[in-house]
């Protein structure tokens, strides 16, 4: 069965993201795809809104969960879903580089201290300051659990998934946020991330499993 979604800005969810985290994904967006593309992925997800001016640099949040979607679909609809996934990957990457890595708790994750911490210390806080960030300036909750082998980063209601169905998981911008928090936090070290579960799929919350042994 295909992706039956269908571009769902005009139909918001109710729940929001702060502006300032959704302009920082709006400028990774822009990091990848440039300033034309940009553009264009705003054209097909429906939000004129956006062409002349990004959401402002402060923590209301008015940016639905139905931009996220309609801005994740988009991508699959201009690159078809393989290049489209992998678009999503490096836009999720530039997330947190454009800023997110310097929001709230994140912070202090370059502070000489934390620096100074094992690696896989530095990822475990490094994952739970940024589902801090997603649980205290947005609408999405955001736990951590974890095990011996894997860290498990659980998003209930993301807003990558709202209103779509589909057969394969489709929270790809996640994706790709969670491997640049891992490799930041690191040093360098590249992670494996995939999400096994996805609301989008059916599921009651998009579950992200983070492998603890490195790659390579």
């Amino acid at each position: 069965m295909a992706d039956q979604s269908a571009i769902i800005s005009a139909h918001p969810s109710g729940s929001a993201y702060a502006n300032r985290i959704a302009r920082y994904f709006f400028l990774g967006l822009e990091e990848v795809m440039g300033t034309h593309g940009l553009l264009s992925t705003l054209e097909i997800a429906g939000l004129a809104q956006y062409y002349t001016a990004l959401p402002p640099d402060n923590l209301a949040r008015t940016v639905d969960f139905s931009v996220f979607s309609a801005l994740n679909l988009a991508l699959d609809e201009m690159y078809g879903p393989r290049g489209g996934r992998g678009m999503a990957l490096r836009a999720g990457r530039a997330w947190l580089v454009k800023g997110l890595n310097s929001f709230g708790v994140m912070a202090g994750i370059n502070d000489p201290a934390f620096r100074a911490l094992p690696w896989e210390e530095r990822v475990r806080l490094g994952l739970r300051a940024l589902s801090l960030v997603f649980t205290h300036f947005t609408d999405q909750h955001v736990r951590l659990e974890e095990s011996p082998q894997v860290f498990r980063f659980i998003i209930e209601r993301s807003a990558m998934a709202w209103g779509r169905r589909a057969e394969r998981p489709v929270c790809h911008p996640f994706v790709g946020l969670l491997q640049e928090t891992c490799r930041w936090a690191s040093n360098g070290r590249e992670l494996a991330v995939r999400e096994t579960e996805c609301s989008a799929a059916g599921a009651a919350a998009c579950l992200f499993v983070i492998n603890k042994t490195p790659l390579g």
